[in-house]
């Protein structure tokens, strides 16, 4: 076998492959005999079918088999040889002129890029800080107790208020037309929660037991409902019955509901305090790992390869296809998504998957085992029983792939920020958890 190697544009090659025929042949031969001795046809006892016979039925599929293997080993050998790091799949063509007893073929693809990496000192990066206060573990004691809270019905002369559950019967019209989904009996919401619309939550406070209103309640442009979006509607609402919340104390007995070894309210604040405090942690660490790769973006030369693109294009439409399907979307994997949307996205993962790699090798940051179990220690330290979540990892490769994964990027960003220049910026443990 001959090959030429021909430079086409950036990281675009051409490679010619020539392979004897008579090889070729030889290998579609002893392909067709080990089918016959075990193909059954119609007229004949297994493994007495004639060679002429399987070769008319099976001839084309296997000659079709054998060249994509052959070619496709070939393809492999040379790309090896030339040390050519392969990004993507070749498109292989057929010559039409090839030596006397020979087939050609030119194989079309991209290789990976030579990453080039700045020194990471030029690098800025915001590194953000949050601090457990005790006005969090306050919020988060609220909505503890909400979680257990229990009801009981307001007295006749008793106005709905936040925090109410009330029990509605609703019909909402437009134009005097009533629509599909804005009528219920007997509805049950909790006010001030959010399941209802504001308008719909401002006009229940206040009414009691027995009374019926009717308002009008504009419903908003991107409201999931796509045939009542951006209209609005004229709602009767009738409240039949209003009971008040009643939240459980802070006190001992509540701390030993939630199962707190230490049942004392003490020891509840700080069983918060221990959970929120890991919970920032992988937060921050989430936010900065993305802030550091940024940083490494900014710092990386390399060409993109548009095949490794294009497959990242397609494994993101197919993880949106799939998320339409859990959301019940009929057809869903059929649904029309424009790969445009995604390209942006896709080639950013290229790159910084380059980027991170070159660092990776360069700077000796694989995932060391002792690291791997610190990290699968850390995050089974939140269950009931740590040592069986460690075994559920240890019991997948997938799952440890993933952990290895996470890791790996772990040691990427602790290498960035040492290297980059970092400023600190103190935020608020709202603004980091995304809570009002």
């Amino acid at each position: 076998m001959t090959v030429t190697v021909e430079t086409l544009e950036k990281l675009e090659r051409k490679m010619t492959l020539t392979l004897p025929v008579a090889v070729i042949q030889a290998e579609i031969n002893s392909r067709l005999k080990r089918l016959a001795r075990t193909v059954k046809m119609d007229g004949f006892r297994p493994g007495k079918v004639p060679m002429n016979v399987v070769a008319q039925r099976y001839g084309y599929s296997v000659q079709h088999e054998v060249m994509n293997d052959k070619v496709g080993e070939a393809f492999a050998n040379a790309a090896n040889e030339a040390k050519l790091r392969v990004a993507g799949q070749p498109r292989i063509t057929e010559k039409d002129a090839a030596p006397q007893g020979e087939m050609a073929f030119d194989a079309v693809f991209e290789v990976y890029p030579e990453v080039k990496l700045a020194d990471l000192s030029g690098a800025a990066v915001e590194k953000l800080s949050t601090e457990v206060t005790d006005a969090a573990i306050d919020k988060t004691l609220e909505i503890l107790r909400k979680q257990r809270r229990t009801f009981s019905l307001r007295p006749q002369s008793g106005a709905a208020q936040i925090g109410d559950r009330v029990s509605v019967d609703f019909e909402g019209k437009i134009d005097g037309e009533p629509f599909s989904g804005g009528k219920a009996e007997g509805f049950q919401f909790i006010l001030g929660d959010g399941q209802m619309l504001r308008e719909f939550e401002e006009a229940t406070a206040g009414m009691k037991a027995g009374e019926s209103k009717t308002f009008p309640l504009a419903f908003p442009a991107d409201y999931h409902g796509k045939d009542v979006a951006g209209k609005t509607a004229d709602f009767m609402v009738t409240v039949h019955k209003i009971e008040e919340a009643h939240l459980p104390e802070v006190n001992a007995a509540l701390a030993k509901v939630l199962g707190i070894d230490d049942a004392s309210v003490e020891g509840l604040r700080a069983d918060i305090r221990k959970n929120l405090e890991r919970e920032v942690k992988f937060r921050l660490l989430s936010r900065n790992k993305q802030a550091a790769m940024d940083a490494l973006l900014t710092r990386a030369e390399l060409d993109c390869p548009k095949s490794a693109v294009q497959t990242e294009v397609a494994r993101l439409i197919e993880g949106a296809r799939a998320d339409l399907k859990q959301r019940g979307v009929k057809d869903a994997e059929k649904a029309p998504i424009p790969e445009e949307i995604f390209r942006p996205q896709a080639e950013r993962r290229v790159r910084l998957g380059l980027a991170v790699a070159e660092l990776v090798r360069s700077h000796d940051l694989q995932a060391k085992p002792e690291q791997i179990k610190a990290h699968i220690d850390e995050l089974a330290a939140s269950y009931e029983k740590p040592s069986d979540v460690v075994r559920w990892y240890y019991g997948d490769s997938d799952r440890m792939a993933e952990v290895q994964a996470i890791v790996l990027e772990n040691n990427v960003t602790d290498f960035i920020l040492s290297q980059a220049t970092v400023s600190t910026k103190i935020v608020s443990f709202d603004e980091l958890m995304g809570q009002s």
